[in-house]
C-alpha cells in the first residue's frame, strides 16, 4: 500500500508479573512479546488465533490501556506508547476501543442518554442543545429510536448494546477503531446486521478497523488483510484472500482447516494439532510452535524463524 501507515506497531511487548502468595515476583507472563505490525488508513485488519494467543492484550495495549513493557506504538506518525496520562487523553479522540462485553462499558446506573453524552462533554466544549442533537444523529446511523436513551443498559439486547457502544465511541470522530470480539454471542442473524452495520459506518465515517477475532468466517467476510497470533506472536501475514487459499504457515493451515464449509474448496492440513498451547509463563525456546507442530526438526529448537517476507505475505516458519 502507498502513503504512511495509520497504525505501526514494533517489537511491542506486554509481559504481566507472576507473584507468589507474599507478592514476591516469580516470573513474568509475556501475553505479547515481540509483535510488529501496521494498519493502514480505512482498511479491515483481522487478528486471530486461538483464546490465550494475546489477541485482546495486544489490543489494550495499542489503546493504552495495559502500558508496553518494550517496543513502540506509532499513531499517525507520533509515538504513543508511552505519553503521560494528560497527552493520551489528546489521542484517545482517535483511537478508540470496542470491548467483547458491550454492557461492561456502559454504567449500569446511567441511562443511554447519559453515557452518549459523556464522551462530549470530556473531549468538545459543545452546548447542552448541540449535544443532543449529535447523540440523536449517531443513535440513528446505528439504527436505534431515540426512545432507547431513556433506557439503561440491562434494558436492551445485545445486540443493541453493541449498537450503542459503537454510538458512543463514535461520537468523538475516531480514525482508528479496535474491534474486540465484536460478534460474540450473538444470534447469526444479528452478527449479520452488525456486520453490515461495521461496513457501512467505515464508508460513512472513513474509519479503519483492527478487527479481533475467533470467528475465521466473520474475518474472512470483513478484512482485507489478517495477521495470525500464537502465543504472543505473530506467525503470518497476508491478504485475506490469499491466506484463506493458501495458507503457509502450519498453525494458520490448522486453524483453517477446522473452518466448517458449505461447497466450495475445504483447506485441508498436513499436519495435525495436538495437546494445549504451552504456558506463556514458560515458552518454548526457537519456534514456539514446534511443540504442537509434527513438521519441527532440531533447527526449530535452536533458532526462532523471523517473521519475513515469502510468496508475497509474512511468515515466521523456517519451511515456508
Amino acid at each position: 500500500m502507498s502513503g504512511a501507515p495509520l497504525l505501526e506497531v514494533v517489537d511491542l511487548a506486554r509481559h504481566f508479573p507472576i507473584r507468589n502468595a507474599v507478592g514476591r515476583r516469580t516470573g513474568w507472563l509475556r501475553a505479547v512479546d515481540g509483535v510488529s505490525l501496521v494498519v493502514w488508513p480505512r482498511e479491515t485488519l483481522g487478528l486471530v488465533g486461538e483464546s490465550g494467543c494475546g489477541k485482546s492484550t495486544l489490543g489494550k495495549t495499542v489503546m493504552g490501556i495495559y502500558p508496553p513493557t518494550a517496543g513502540e506504538i506509532r499513531f499517525g506518525g507520533r509515538e504513543i506508547g508511552r505519553l503521560p496520562r494528560r497527552e493520551r487523553r489528546s489521542v484517545a479522540r482517535d483511537l478508540q476501543y470496542v470491548y467483547q462485553d458491550p454492557g461492561a462499558s456502559l454504567d449500569p446506573r446511567w441511562k443511554i442518554g447519559r453515557s452518549l453524552h459523556e464522551p462530549l462533554q470530556i473531549h468538545t466544549t459543545l452546548s447542552r442543545s448541540e449535544r443532543q442533537a449529535e447523540v440523536e444523529a449517531i443513535l440513528r446511523m446505528v439504527g436505534l429510536p431515540d426512545a432507547h436513551l431513556d433506557l439503561y443498559p440491562h434494558e436492551l439486547s445485545g445486540g443493541q448494546q453493541r449498537r450503542v457502544g459503537l454510538a458512543r465511541i463514535l461520537m468523538l470522530r475516531p480514525e482508528l477503531v479496535i474491534l474486540d470480539e465484536p460478534t460474540s454471542g450473538l444470534d447469526v442473524s444479528v452478527q449479520a446486521s452488525v456486520l453490515k452495520l461495521f461496513r457501512r459506518l467505515q464508508e460513512t465515517f472513513a474509519l479503519t478497523y483492527l478487527f479481533i477475532s475467533h470467528d475465521l468466517a466473520v474475518v474472512r467476510a470483513m478484512c482485507r488483510r489478517v495477521a495470525v497470533m500464537y502465543l504472543g506472536k505473530i506467525v503470518e501475514v497476508a491478504d485475506a484472500a490469499a491466506l484463506f487459499e493458501d495458507p503457509r504457515h502450519p498453525y494458520t493451515r490448522i486453524l483453517l482447516a477446522a473452518v466448517p464449509r458449505i461447497g466450495g474448496p475445504r483447506v485441508t492440513a498436513d499436519v495435525a494439532l495436538d495437546g494445549e498451547p504451552p504456558n506463556p509463563r514458560d515458552v518454548p525456546t526457537g519456534c514456539r510452535f514446534r511443540t504442537r507442530c509434527p513438521l519441527a526438526e532440531a533447527r526449530c529448537a535452536a533458532e526462532e524463524p523471523a517473521l519475513r517476507a515469502a510468496a508475497g505475505r509474512l511468515v515466521a516458519c523456517h519451511f515456508a
